[in-house]
């Protein structure tokens, strides 16, 4: 070791490695991609200072393990970094008037698609944009407004392309939607996307890489350096491939092949023999994780147990019959591929695992994990000790409910809302419970996440304080719980000897942050493999 010395030598003022049991260190050594070396000294690793070592003497920083997102839309950033800014909207008229100004310097014909992360609450109005209100900007270019995964809005020239008349017959497990009149509105939800979604046109492949690269390096800027990409195309895929071969990713990208919009397990065997090639892939910037379904609808139509408190008629919406989903995803595990699972409300969360217990009475000796829970927005206590019996981990996104929580008031009523993402209770339970955003649903961050877990505040205040977590449970939620979920605890998740040096360095303990600060609180550095993604120094 002193031979070769190190490439980087960091002295801080506590490296906290998140080995159970061990103090805060003061020093960490690094050689290649890999820690070699930590020590209780600020000095006790110089002796592996070389000429080429980089040196790193921060006596006040913190240094954290790099944290991962284990439920993001990378792809949709990507997309995002050169669609209409609608986010920036406040009211109806801006929101149009962004969209106007694209159509002026866009030929007439193409494709107009808006960012995907804001919420119709923000609008003075309150409401969705209708396909009369975007022909206004627009009525010479097809437009798709996308919010979050879940919904879609578009001008009457998408949906005269799309061929959506009156008489379309809805997808099941979708929504077309109409006016008070009957009149179609513009608004697609859930299966309905693909009507409209398959027309349009993939961006230039040059310019989807520059929109990854400008998106991963934005997560890494908050302190993430793994994201689990929950709904990735077999074209986006080619695209991330794209961006890894040329370095462009600042983040490391675990993929879920989206079967989203599919109904059945013949369907799901073509997408399975589209990954094959790519199940020895070992790079370890980017790789399949598995497939991901969704078996309810999002924000709006979430499967629930007791009817909206918006509508005592309407319970949400399933997007698979339960006996066809345990098909499809026994296709997948037949194959050695894990599943992710969206499954937000309350029945949803029952029905899914009673799919997953079919499929793990047909597969005795399934590793656990195999099989993922997404969101398991309302699961209750019940739920959650089933789903830690049947080995089934979840993935949480407090910052979804912090962005959405007076939309999702207005649909499910306060009590239900308090009782969204039960940190707490999962792993008083023994799930193994990882954390993440949700964007564009909701604002990707390190410490936004991690403050969101401990103070459980959102946009209408506190909201079950009693599902609160320590400091310390959340940053696991992030780091050694992410890394177990991914498979990857021998490579990263805490910071050791022989693990990836994919850490953070923070200006000030974040666990020393009163609230406001810990919200806001960004890291000087991340570093993946040894390298400097994010901060002064080189970079990739």
């Amino acid at each position: 070791m002193t031979e070769h010395g190190a490439d980087l030598l960091i002295r801080a003022g506590a490296v906290h490695t998140l080995v159970p049991g061990q103090a805060p260190q003061r020093a960490l050594a690094v050689r290649g991609d890999r820690i070699a070396a930590v020590s209780p000294d600020p000095n006790g690793l110089d002796g592996l200072v070389t000429a080429r070592t980089t040196v790193h003497d921060l006596p006040e920083a913190t240094v954290l393990p790099a944290f991962d997102d284990t439920h993001t839309h990378l792809i949709f950033a990507g997309h995002s970094a050169h669609d209409v800014p609608v986010h920036l909207a406040r009211t109806i008229p801006e929101f149009l008037e962004l969209i106007r100004e694209r159509a002026a310097r866009t030929p007439e014909g193409q494709w107009i698609r808006t960012t995907t992360n804001w919420q119709e609450l923000d609008l003075a109005e309150r409401r969705m944009p209708t396909a009369a209100e975007l022909d206004l900007a627009t009525d010479r270019h097809p437009v798709l407004v996308k919010r979050g995964g879940h919904n879609d809005v578009v001008n009457h020239y998408a949906l005269r392309l799309a061929g959506i008349t009156e008489d379309t017959p809805v997808p099941a497990g979708g929504v077309i939607g109409r006016d008070a009149e009957g009149r179609l509105n513009g608004r697609l939800i859930d299966n309905a996307m693909g009507l409209v979604e398959r027309l349009v046109p993939a961006a230039d492949r040059s310019r989807q890489v520059e929109g990854l690269r400008l998106a991963s390096a934005r997560y890494a800027a908050t302190g993430i350096g793994t994201v689990r990409d929950c709904a990735v195309s077999l074209d986006d895929y080619a695209v991330l491939r794209a961006a890894a071969g040329i370095g462009a990713l600042s983040t490391r990208v675990r993929v879920l092949i989206a079967a989203l919009g599919l109904s059945g397990a013949a369907q799901v065997e073509d997408l399975l023999d589209a990954m094959e090639p790519w199940r020895y892939q070992v790079d370890p910037w980017l790789r399949v994780w598995g497939v991901k379904f969704g078996l309810d609808g999002g924000l709006e139509a979430g499967a629930t147990e007791e009817p909206y408190a918006c509508d005592h008629a309407f319970s949400g919406t399933l997007t698979w019959e339960p006996d066809a989903l345990v098909e499809a995803v026994d296709a997948v595990v037949r194959r050695g591929w894990r599943v992710g699972t969206h499954a937000y409300g309350d029945r949803a969360v029952r029905i899914l695992l009673d799919v997953y217990e079919e499929v793990l009475r047909r597969h005795p000796g399934l590793p656990s994990g195999t099989l993922v829970m997404e969101h398991g927005g309302l699961a209750g206590p019940a739920q959650r000790g089933r789903a830690a019996a049947l080995g089934v981990p979840v993935t949480i996104q407090q910052p979804l409910l912090h962005d959405t929580a007076e939309v999702e008031r207005e649909f499910w009523g306060p009590e239900r809302v308090a009782a969204l993402f039960p940190a707490r209770g999962w792993l008083d339970q023994g799930a193994l419970v990882t954390a993440g955003s949700d964007f564009p649903v909701g604002r990707f961050g390190a410490m936004r996440s991690v403050w969101g877990m401990t103070t459980r505040q959102t946009v209408i205040g506190v909201q079950g304080p009693e599902h609160a977590i320590s400091f310390d449970e959340a940053v696991a939620l992030h780091t050694a719980n992410a890394a177990r979920l991914l498979g990857e605890a021998d490579l990263r998740g805490v910071l050791t000897p022989g693990r990836l040096a994919d850490l953070t360095l923070w200006d000030r303990d974040p666990a020393g942050c009163a609230p406001d600060e810990l919200r806001d609180l960004l890291p000087s550095h991340t570093f993946l493999g040894g390298t400097a993604v994010h901060g002064p120094g080189p970079g990739r």
